[in-house]
């Protein structure tokens, strides 16, 4: 028999979510046929056919997750096919050709991390119950689950409804967000900047990016990669912005390069194609990569200040607030202005205060223009 895995779909991705199949068993297939729609921590990708053939057997149901190098698709054989796989070598039982060593819909680490967890008998009663045994947290002897942690578990799912898991974007920005909560040292400051004498139609997204571009050039200790491990940093010459796009799929951050050398007509036609990627599900996975300083214009929907997370190995973060009128002191009158409010979160451990209040006062000086 011959399998086709789940290949590394790119960043080192450890698992996809099935979105969609769109061939089934018994369809016959073409080389670069689309087979299946995947969900990763990144993007919705499309998996085409590495080979001519006739599909055996689908593992997996749209939104069952498979993990990198397990069995996806089984070709049916010809008579001159061994037990082979697309993507390597799979080993067969000794003894018994036509049967081979490996469980569908799990790899060998993940069976022994759950035989670890829970014995055999404590994972049959977490079947019969409904009990998904990766939702609970042992209390046995090195985090072993016992019959009380899962009948305590059936018990909560009866009377509250059993926990939905995250998936795909949302259990991805989890991860990154408790990553970065253990290790960056977060400082923020906050301002504002009077902005009424922008003209009506002003394009604010792209005030602000430029206004990002002009911060860096005067204090590039914020455009930089930090390395918390080994306490180096890397100063970037080019200002690569991540721009945070909320979906109702979780949060994305599209990178919109090089923005200190680009005119605000391309920066913007750039920043909307990036947008349009996200929403229709298609941008690739090396387009939210390699940001070096983010921008979160949260403003535009609620909110005046925050504290924004960084995310390593960027040192800072902006966030530009809900822009709202307030009184303003000119000469002996009071007049009513446009304010704009700006935050700014640091990892302290790559840069002082002094050089994140220096970025925040060009970012104000550039926006004043």
């Amino acid at each position: 028999m011959k399998y086709f895995k789940l290949p590394d779909l790119g960043e080192g991705l450890p698992e996809a979510e099935i979105v969609q199949w769109h061939i089934k068993e018994g369809d016959s297939v073409s080389v670069d046929q689309v087979l299946v729609s995947v969900e990763t921590a990144k993007a919705i990708v499309e998996v085409p056919s590495p080979q001519d053939g006739v599909i055996a057997h689908l593992f997996g149901a749209p939104g069952d997750t498979i993990h990198t190098g397990e069995p996806l698709i089984e070709f049916e054989s010809s008579d001159s096919d061994d037990s082979t796989t697309v993507v390597g070598q799979i080993q067969t039982a000794q003894g018994d050709s036509s049967h081979d060593d490996f469980i569908i819909g799990a790899s060998p680490s993940t069976l022994a991390h759950q035989a670890a967890r829970a014995t055999p008998a404590v994972r049959n009663l977490a079947q019969r119950l409904g009990v998904d045994l990766e939702s609970i947290s042992g209390t046995g002897r090195h985090g072993q689950v016992s019959t009380q942690d899962v009948e305590q578990a059936a018990s909560q799912n009866r009377s509250l409804g059993a926990p939905e898991p995250l998936r795909g974007v949302r259990k991805q920005m989890a991860r990154t967000m408790a990553l970065a909560h253990a290790q960056v040292v977060p400082v923020s400051l906050f301002d504002d900047v009077d902005i009424e004498h922008w003209p009506a139609g002003t394009d604010i997204s792209m005030r602000l990016v430029q206004a990002i571009a002009a911060a860096c050039a005067l204090e590039p200790a914020l455009n930089a990669w930090f390395d918390g491990q080994h306490l180096n940093r890397r100063l970037q010459k080019a200002v690569h912005l991540g721009v945070a796009v909320d979906t109702e799929h979780g949060l994305f951050v599209p990178v919109l390069r090089d923005i200190g050398n680009r005119s605000s007509d391309d920066l913007r036609e750039g920043l909307n194609r990036l947008r349009g990627d996200v929403k229709a599900r298609t941008i690739p996975p090396a387009e939210l990569q390699g940001a070096s300083i983010t921008l979160s214009n949260f403003g535009t929907l609620c909110g005046r200040y925050a504290t924004p997370v960084v995310v390593p190995p960027q040192v800072a973060i902006i966030g530009a607030g809900a822009i709202r009128r307030e009184p303003v002191m000119v000469g002996d009158s009071i007049q009513g202005h446009r304010i704009l409010p700006l935050s700014i979160t640091f990892d302290h451990r790559a840069a002082t205060g002094g050089e994140a209040a220096r970025f925040l006062q060009g970012m104000m000086e550039a926006l004043r223009l």
